[in-house]
């Protein structure tokens, strides 16, 4: 499934035109490289995650600051899917305990709004429509404190440092595109 949504943000990314930003001059630039890619990290709270995460994609060499924040979306939406699956795998196996069941299944879907907002992301990037790029951004990195208060709910149950971890990496992607965005204009 991650392979066929990042097709389809590779397929976006290259069916509209790069070249309208009303930001600053770096953003012109029509072939991205490895200096795009610092520079556009420079405007992000992630930089490190930011880097590594952009040069792990060999197209991102090849694109503009909308095309870097395309590649962002595929890794934000990669880890909500991932994160999604995880949990469903995880409800399976948790027969007797009907508390923690049930959170792990709020849980689950709350990843998979996650990836549902990063997805309308990328349909409003395509198109140029960054204020609602950028607001179900920040949906997608809220839907993971609805798995954690699930937990505060039910105080026998822990929140497992597995999801926390999962939860952190995809709050710091979407501030990697959130600053990506800002970097864009508007």
């Amino acid at each position: 499934m991650a392979s066929k949504i990042f097709l389809f943000i590779l397929l976006l990314s290259l069916a509209f035109p790069h070249h309208i930003f009303h930001a600053q001059p770096w953003i012109l630039l029509a072939n991205g490289d490895s200096d795009l890619i610092q520079k556009t990290c420079k405007t992000t709270k992630y930089y490190d995650l930011c880097v590594s995460s952009l040069k792990s994609d060999p197209t991102s060499l090849k694109t503009d600051a909308k095309g870097l924040a395309l590649i962002m979306v595929g890794i934000g939406l990669a880890n909500a899917t991932a994160t999604s699956t995880y949990l469903s795998s995880r409800q399976l196996s948790l027969a007797n305990d009907t508390n923690l069941k049930k959170v792990i299944k709020e849980c689950a879907d709350k990843y998979g709004y996650a990836g549902d907002a990063l997805q309308s992301s990328a349909q409003d990037l395509a198109v140029e429509a960054y204020d609602y790029a950028y607001m179900h951004i920040m949906a997608a990195a809220d839907y993971p404190n609805v798995c954690r208060n699930g937990f505060r709910r039910y105080p026998g149950l822990a929140y497992p440092p597995e999801i926390a971890r999962r939860e952190n990496g995809l709050k710091h992607i979407c501030d990697v595109l959130l600053g990506i965005i800002d970097g864009i204009g508007w």
